[in-house]
């Protein structure tokens, strides 16, 4: 036994809901990717949009994470 609780059931949901949503900028990214290959401009827009929307929940997520470690849930 390592001493960790069992994961939460709600942060469960949230981290999967989380996932859900940087795998669907990935395929929305990947379907991109043909038009804006055209363009130097926007390939870096498409890039960085969907590199900083899956910073951006990951942040979120980690900072749920944070938040139920100091209320003792973690």
């Amino acid at each position: 036994m390592t001493g960790t609780k069992p994961a939460n059931p709600a942060s469960l949901l949230k981290g999967l809901g989380y996932l859900t949503s940087s795998v669907s900028v990935a395929l929305l990214a990947v379907v991109s990717v043909k038009a804006a290959s055209e363009s130097p401009w926007l390939m870096a827009c498409l890039l960085l949009g969907a590199a900083t929307a899956v910073a951006g929940m990951v942040l979120r997520w980690r900072s749920h994470r944070l938040e139920q470690k100091e209320d003792g849930q973690a």
